[in-house]
């Protein structure tokens, strides 16, 4: 019986389109546009809605030129790649389609995009003109905070907002030149202002700073920001703001502030604090929401305070290229450079760019988990985790910054947070952590095997690495950790009897592959395993045969009492 080697359904990148009654080439098309301006995928021609394989009509008995003709016919060109096979019996053609990084439409003007439907199910739908912002914006080809304004005046800004500007860039040390600038300086080289025609418009960045409460309601109506404090299913606050960027991040800084409690722990010379929440970490998620979010979608941004966590959730998805596995490690790129730009040069945001370590290390130095991010095409959540922090975990990161006399990289204290909760791990897997190659782990842990953090175990191929015995010390878990080795060293033990017994003999190198040690440490345990007269040696040291122990054998003498 021939299996099934197509996809079951349709999906987001899958697209079923009968060619029974031979599909018009008009539709054909129009199923490709979609497919570019979206994530791109598979049409599969000869197969129903409901993925059922019906073939390909008798009258299509050509296919070479099909992609010429797509090419053609749509703008600008959609180069595709056609291929036919034998599906259940039945002749189907797969097209592929790769996403587009700029807006597609058909040669007559037709635009659309895929998406989900209310019930589940994809669809193409009508890619409209006020969505071309947001399509632009996701692929980074727009910086719609930079498009001027052109309805508006300068009357639309408020001075207060300026002198609010001003004092933000005093009180978080920001870039002090822009205080010696007067207003019309300031807001032109921080891209608040642009001329066009001879008068002075503001940018979409200039009023969502600047803006008068009114004019950003008439010109930007999806500006909203909400903080919510939730207890269950109660809603304890539930505050809205549609005022000026700077005046809402003041008034969220209050009312986290309000609720992010304070103890203090002394850590040899130092006092410490200890937060709900670092501060610092919940400033750069919030403003991250406020200059990445999708100005042209409605929606808030929404700061969610839950009994174990801070979710903050910010309209539009991931930009192109950027996912929750690779946000550690790929080029910084907003969706509104301009407005980054300036929360970066008043001092609110990281300068670097770098503002994704900033919130996993002010998590993560104190016990917590790293943020969770998540997202979709609609929106971005990150969930910032309060609900417990681990004391000594914080006191062994303080210590080891104080000899260092630096703060720890932010790959080396989500090493230490991984081992901590996992126990035992490879460089593979402290790879996919960090969010790069193994070379660069493996780097990462050698120094902490270094410092006397994190102990190696194994030779180089599958070398496994712990938290140390001094690490276990410093976290009061020394029990933990003479539980692991022991255990370790009955887990291996039981693992090389059951290899003899199973296959009758063993040799070194198969223990130093099924256990992940290193050579010598191999020799210990066999020679262990002999004293102990669960095996039995035969031959030299290098061609040495290890077989389990029977009554009447030499059982219990070691190497040299049998020589």
């Amino acid at each position: 019986m021939t299996s099934r080697t197509i996809p079951e359904k349709e999906s987001l990148t899958v697209e079923f389109k009968s060619d029974r009654a031979r599909l018009s080439d008009a539709d054909l098309v129009l199923a490709v546009v979609c497919l570019a301006n979206s994530e791109g995928g598979e049409i599969y021609l000869g197969v129903e809605d409901d993925g059922r394989v019906t073939g390909l009509s008798p009258d299509r008995s050509n296919l070479t030129t099909l992609a010429a003709l797509i090419s053609n016919r749509t703008s600008p060109p959609v180069s595709v790649r056609v291929s036919t096979f034998d599906e259940l019996g039945q002749r189907i053609a797969k097209i592929e389609v790769s996403k587009s990084h700029r807006i597609v439409a058909t040669s007559d003007g037709r635009y659309q995009r895929r998406r989900i439907r209310s019930d589940g199910k994809p669809e193409c739908a009508p890619l409209l003109p006020s969505e071309f912002t947001t399509r632009l914006g996701d692929l980074g080809a727009l910086d719609a905070s930079a498009q001027p304004l052109l309805e508006a005046s300068l009357d639309a800004l408020d001075p207060l907002e300026r002198q609010r500007l001003r004092a933000i860039v005093e009180r978080f040390k920001g870039d002090r030149t822009l205080l010696g600038l007067d207003d019309a300086e300031l807001d032109g080289a921080l891209g608040l202002t642009t001329r066009q025609g001879g008068n002075v418009h503001p940018t979409l960045a200039g009023l969502l700073l600047l803006g008068h409460e009114a004019a950003l309601r008439r010109w930007v109506p999806t500006h909203e920001v909400a903080f919510q404090v939730l207890e269950g299913t109660d809603v304890k606050l539930n505050e809205f703001f549609r005022m000026p960027l700077l005046q809402v991040f003041e008034r969220i800084e209050g009312l986290f502030s309000a609720r992010n409690e304070q103890d203090e722990i002394q850590v040899g010379l130092f006092r410490v604090g200890v937060p709900t929440l670092d501060p610092d970490a919940f400033r750069e998620a919030l403003v991250n929401a406020l200059t990445h979010r999708d100005y042209a979608r409605l929606g808030a941004v929404h700061v969610q305070w839950n009994a174990d966590d801070v979710a903050i959730a910010s309209p539009g998805g991931f930009l192109e290229g950027i996912t929750a596995d690779n946000l550690l490690v790929v080029a910084p790129r907003p969706r509104n450079p301009v407005l980054a730009d300036v929360f970066k040069r008043i001092g609110l945001a990281e300068r670097t760019g770098r503002g994704v370590d900033k919130i996993f290390a002010g998590l993560l130095r104190y016990g917590r988990p790293a943020p969770s991010y998540s997202s979709d095409s609609t929106s971005v959540v990150v969930r910032l985790d309060h609900s417990s922090s681990s004391l000594p975990f914080l006191r062994l990161i303080v210590a080891e910054e104080a000899r260092l006399g630096a703060a720890l990289p932010i790959d080396s204290l989500i090493a230490l947070s991984e081992l901590r909760d996992a126990r035992r791990l490879t460089s593979t897997e402290i790879a996919r952590a960090i969010q790069r190659d193994e070379g660069a782990a493996k780097r990462v842990l050698e120094r902490l095997v270094e410092s006397g953090l994190v102990e190696a175990h194994g030779n180089t191929r599958a070398r496994a690495y712990t938290l140390s015995a001094k690490a276990y010390h410093e976290l009061g878990a020394k029990a933990a950790y003479v539980r692991q080795a022991g255990l370790d060293t009955l887990e291996q033990e039981q693992r090389v009897m059951k290899l003899a017994r199973t296959y009758g003999t063993v040799r070194r190198a198969e223990i130093i592959e099924l256990c992940r040690i290193s050579p010598k440490q191999a020799t210990r345990l066999l020679a262990k395993l002999v004293r102990d007269g669960q095996l039995v040696m035969t031959g030299s040291r290098k061609t040495a045969v290890y077989a389990p122990a029977t009554l009447g054998s030499s059982a219990g003498k070691g190497p040299r009492e049998r020589s």
